[in-house]
């Protein structure tokens, strides 16, 4: 949620509604939503080359360690899917537009804010690889963490403004006013905190003639939220006259909040006060105006999901959720976080919004590759769907079932109706799919992503999904990816590895050698993309359709309980690295004298690209001028190699012919690391 100009307000008035805290020695209820975004947009992460999901992974860590240092215990509570009665639809359409306004932005090098693709998964595994607790709520999330932080009596961390209107026990602490990069000691001990500000509900009351508490939930949807946007509202503010106290600048700026907060101060209680904004309205609308409004406003009230009970003894009890009658298994997920709320959104609503990522505007979205897969995700949903209840769609017949997905179109979005997968007999239950057996949910997975089992068996089971999703890419003609493309992505897979060795105890020799300084040399290459340099719109695309196949693999992975183990993301792309790794391979490196100084990364190296390289369609391994006179003769011909040398890395007859000892180190370690940061 959000209130229009509240929060700018409140931050213009800070000596008046903030007193400082010195935070230490407390719990804390962390708006996990507001405290990834918050972090990946005020961290200098580098947003133009579709996620450095390491460095991301590492401010997130540095937070969560500065909390620990100061004795101050988190629980980070996240937001589900959307409401069911999907009455933020068109607030998220809004911010859909907006979010492609700012994408093009970057893409033709300006700013803007948006979140890569996958920085929500990347954020849940650093939280489980921390062991921190969270819990994912089944929808929006704001009223269960203030319900939590007044049970417990310990403060809220978010940016959401809707915190300033819910009365906190111990207050709202917000995200720009928490310095957590600046920890101190108190004088005189070793005792550490941080800096805060902690919004204060009473003095905002106590400003506005000390007005009733009670008369703010009416306030903020009068001002306007995510959940409510009558245009019968404007006609009250038209015609009542809005006292101001402010004059100058900030007065005009924040008209609206002042003139309403002023205006409610007069009246002694919420009941009162509706009276005289229906007094406004014409008659004809009053009792339909007075019925929006107050269930609006009970979205300021208490919960009744006690997210306690989840951290205390695992049991998770939402209400709205129960109603539905959703399969326990799949309640229990979401809670933990083991399924997206896009899951979620796709089994109640039969609706999913796909993010947009930094992309070439002018092509169809990078999500189309992967329609396919959500297909089969939507297959396995859809016999649930005629059990839920209460919806204005569960009348319809079976096969008229569809789904529709809100994507971009050009500069715009649109919505389109994609149609589910019929899928065999054994998984049209939901409710007994974590019944069927594990060899029926892993082929169902690689079918989809048309993979053999056989060619993932050399691959470490921690980039085996990487791998298979690869393979599905490589496969799709709306990819266009070149050599150089997939040389980039599966040489940057090796930074897991190769982080993995160096930070692993006994392993003094290979960290000394090639790991290392192959490890130190794909840092530099990271670096040398940004800033100012110009994105390269075509390979940038390449990878957002890479990224979304990644994505719904994973989605569709989760949904079949894991055939396929998660592949930790934190150190699996790093969009500057792949980027400048592509400008290296098409200007003056190889791929064999990069990977020279470190054997064992050739050796796995071989493996990644022996398993993708038989899903490529031939023109991939062309030289550039036969592709080109390919193209001008518009006439087939057999696949013609590279100049590489025959046996190395970069060529594609280049096959895994047994292992050394480096090459086994490399695959054991990579198989410890993921074992650590594994969703269970």
């Amino acid at each position: 949620m959000g209130i229009r100009g509240l929060m700018s307000f409140v931050e213009d008035h800070s000596n008046e509604f903030f007193t400082d805290l010195k935070l230490r020695d407390t719990k804390i209820i962390i708006d996990g939503y507001a405290l990834f975004h918050r972090l990946c947009f005020n961290s200098n992460l580098e947003l133009r080359y579709g996620g450095d999901y390491d460095s991301f992974a590492e401010v997130v860590e540095n937070f969560f360690e500065s909390l620990f240092a100061c004795n101050i215990c988190p629980y980070v509570v996240l937001d589900g899917g959307c409401d069911i009665s999907d009455k933020k639809l068109i607030t998220l359409k809004d911010r859909a537009r907006e979010k492609i306004q700012m994408a093009h932005s970057l893409s033709i090098g300006g700013g803007g804010g948006v979140c890569p693709l996958l920085i929500r998964e990347v954020f849940l595994q650093v939280l489980i690889k921390l062991q921190v607790c969270f819990v994912q709520c089944f929808s929006e999330a704001d009223r269960d963490i203030m319900t939590l932080a007044n049970h417990w009596n310990c403060p809220v961390l978010s940016s959401d403004s809707d915190f300033c209107i819910f009365d906190l026990k111990t207050g709202f602490c917000p995200l720009n006013g928490f310095q957590w990069r600046n920890v101190n000691t108190i004088k005189g001990t070793q005792n550490y905190y941080i800096p805060a500000k902690c919004f204060s509900l009473d003095a905002l009351c106590h400003y506005f003639s000390n007005m009733n508490k009670a008369l703010l939930p009416l306030f903020a949807v009068l001002c306007g939220n995510d959940h409510i946007n009558l245009p019968i509202i404007e006609t009250f503010l038209s015609k009542v006259r809005l006292p101001l106290r402010v004059t100058g600048s900030k007065g005009r700026r924040h008209h609206r909040v002042l003139g309403l907060l002023n205006w409610l101060s007069h009246f002694a209680d919420p009941t009162e006060a509706l009276d005289n904004v229906l007094k406004y309205l014409p008659k004809k609308d009053r009792e339909n105006v007075k019925e929006l409004l107050c269930c609006s406003m009970e979205e300021y009230q208490q919960s009744q999901v006690k997210l306690q009970d989840f951290f205390q003894n695992g049991t998770y009890v939402c209400p709205d959720a129960l109603n539905l009658g959703l399969p326990e298994w799949v309640l229990v997920a979401l809670s933990k976080g083991q399924l997206s709320p896009f899951i979620s959104d796709a089994l109640v609503l039969r609706r999913t919004i796909l993010q947009t990522q930094v992309e070439n505007m002018q092509r169809p979205n990078a999500h189309k590759i992967s329609q396919p897969i959500r297909q089969v995700i939507y297959g396995l949903l859809l016999n649930s769907l005629s059990h839920v209840e209460n919806m204005s769609w569960s009348a319809l017949p079976h096969q008229s079932l569809a789904f529709s997905e809100v994507e971009r179109i050009h500069q715009n979005i649109k919505t389109s109706i994609v149609h589910a997968v019929e899928l065999p007999k054994d998984h049209s239950d939901l409710s007994k799919l974590t019944k069927v057996s594990f060899v029926r949910r892993q082929m169902l997975l690689l079918e989809t992503l048309k993979v053999k089992q056989t060619i993932l068996e050399p691959i470490p089971t921690s980039l085996k999904l990487p791998i298979a999703v690869s393979c599905y890419w490589l496969q799709h003609a709306e990819a266009k990816a070149k050599l150089h493309h997939l040389q980039a992505l599966l040489l940057g897979m090796l930074m897991g590895p190769l982080h993995a060795i160096i930070n692993s105890p006994g392993k003094e020799e290979l960290q000394e050698g090639g790991a290392k300084m192959l490890y130190e040399e794909f840092q530099r290459v990271k670096k040398l993309t940004w800033p100012g340099r110009r994105l390269d719109l075509d390979t940038a695309h390449i990878f957002c359709q890479w990224q979304s196949c990644l994505q719904m693999g994973m989605y569709l992975n989760q949904l079949l309980s894991t055939p396929l183990p998660e592949p930790d993301l934190t150190r699996l792309y790093s969009g500057s690295l792949v980027h400048g790794l592509c400008q290296q391979l098409l200007t003056s490196a190889s791929v064999e004298s990069l990977l020279s100084m470190c054997p064992e990364a050739k050796q796995l190296y071989e493996h990644l690209f022996n398993a993708t390289k038989s899903y490529a369609p031939a023109e991939l391994f062309l030289p550039k001028g036969k592709l080109n006179s390919k193209k001008k003769r518009k006439k087939k011909k057999g696949t013609t190699w590279s100049k590489n040398r025959v046996g190395t890395a970069s060529d594609p007859r280049c096959l895994y012919e047994g292992s050394n000892r480096f090459g086994l180190l490399m695959v054991e370690n990579l198989e410890e690391h993921t074992e650590a940061t594994n969703i269970e």
